[in-house]
Formats: structure tokens, sequence, C-alpha cells
């Protein structure tokens, strides 16, 4: 029995996330980084001097995990936190050199994990898929949905088992 096409089409996002998300953490570890750590120098090469709290809202973290990985990163030289200007008890993030050279190297991964997961995808395909997404996080953003969210919390169980049974 073929399932609603809208049914299917979530579950094959939801999957398609996960397996690429461990694709892309596997690439990275090749290269020595995570990417966890990957999304913290890209974001702060396209902003640079956040406060902590920003990135990690930014990026949808918690703050204290946001302040190991910078920490990491800052051990290793990539990120350096400066004193702010205008408020003498917070830091700004910056890239130093290296880490702005291993985001550019990061962005030919980038480039070469595209090419190979969207080979033998034509533009068409790929706009209309784009025009999809930017519809459906449109919409997951919207205060409508955010209320069905918070009605449908205690029914867990049931979305559980119903995820199951997609499978």
């Amino acid at each position: 029995m073929a399932r609603p096409l809208k049914r299917e089409l979530v579950f094959q996002l939801v999957e398609t996330s996960r397996q690429l998300r461990t694709y892309v953490d596997q690439r990275a570890r090749e290269n020595g980084t995570t990417r966890a750590q990957w999304g913290v120098l890209a974001r702060l090469r396209r902003v640079e001097g956040l406060k902590q709290a920003a990135l990690a809202e930014m990026l949808e973290m918690q703050p204290i995990s946001l302040t190991r990985l910078v920490d990491r990163l800052e051990g290793q030289g990539l990120v350096e936190r400066r004193a702010d200007p205008g408020d003498r008890r917070a830091r700004l993030l910056h890239l130093t050199p290296p880490g702005r050279a291993l985001v550019d190297e990061l962005d030919e991964l980038r480039a070469s994990i595209a090419g190979e997961v969207l080979n033998g995808v034509d533009d068409a395909a790929m706009a209309a898929t784009l025009t999809t997404l930017a519809t459906v996080r449109e919409r997951l953003r919207s205060p409508a949905v955010e209320r069905a969210g918070e009605k449908s919390a205690g029914r867990s169980s049931r979305l559980e088992r119903a995820a199951n049974d997609a499978e």
C-alpha cells in the first residue's frame, strides 16, 4: 500500500537529513574537524564579532555546548575571543587567520559533497526542491505550527508509533 504523498515526503526529508548529517560528519572528521566546528567557523566568517549567546541562538545550540566548542576552537588557534568595546563583560568571537584558512578549505569540501550527493539531479528539480523546502521552513516557523506542536506534545507516543509504522 502506497503512503500518502505528504507523509512520504516528510518521512523522506527526515531520513535524508539524517543520512546527510552522518555523511557530512564522516567527511568533516576525515578533514580534521567536526560538523559542529565547521558550522561555528562558517557562521563566524559570515558574521564576525558575535557574542557567544547570539551565536548559540543562530546555531540552535545550548550555550554551554557552544562554550565547550569555542574553547576547543580557541585552543586550536582557530577562533579568538576579544573584548567587546560596548560591554566590558562581554567577549566577541572572531576567526583567526588559520581559522579563516580552514573554513575556506571546508568550502571546497562542501562543494565536493554537493557534487557527490546531487550528481545527476537537474537544475529544475533542485530549484523545485528548494522552493518546497523554503515553504516547509516558513510553515515550521509560523505560530500556528508552534501551537499545534504544543497541543500534540502529550501525544508523542502515538506519533512515535506512527513514525515506526511509516518505516
